[in-house]
């Protein structure tokens, strides 16, 4: 289920980032997503999870971001405004191709209805296959591209 994550999860989401940092086609590091992220997004209601249904596991992460610099990218659509920015989703190794990204996304664009948004937007990786691949299934369509903390991203978006 998608669901908020909650105070007491805190050391629980800073470990499952370290953990995925580094690893194939994820373009977090050591100290991205970090303390700041973390907080801010937490602050904000905006980071959200998926458990595993048996141990309570936290198998997958999402975060609505609020970054200015994201925002202000110039590809995206005026029309459908406002919009918000879906960040740093990331699914613990065991639980890939199970469709828990697809979960976490679905869940992140109801939240962004809820809240008013006409739209989603996203930064992947140009080099992240395996997500370029579902994003474009889910019919994100690519608008742009940016240059973000040194590594090269396709912009996409998606009417809500």
């Amino acid at each position: 289920m998608f669901e908020l994550i909650k105070e007491s999860d805190l050391d629980t989401v800073r470990h499952f980032y370290r953990a995925l940092a580094g690893t194939e086609f994820c373009a977090w590091t050591d100290i991205y997503p970090g303390e700041p992220e973390l907080q801010s997004d937490f602050s904000r209601d905006s980071l959200f999870c998926i458990r595993d249904d048996v141990s309570g596991e936290i198998a997958g992460l999402v975060s609505i971001d609020d970054d200015p610099e994201v925002e202000s990218i110039a590809c995206w659509s005026e029309e459908l405004q406002p919009s918000a920015e879906i960040s740093r989703l990331g699914v613990a190794e065991k639980y890939q191709n199970r469709g828990i990204a697809r979960e976490l996304l679905a869940g992140a664009m109801e939240e962004l209805r809820r809240r008013g948004c006409k739209s989603a937007h996203m930064l992947v990786a140009k080099d992240n296959v395996k997500a370029l691949r579902s994003y474009e299934k889910l019919v994100f369509e690519k608008v742009g591209e940016y240059v973000l903390q040194g590594h090269d991203y396709w912009c996409f978006e998606k009417k809500l």
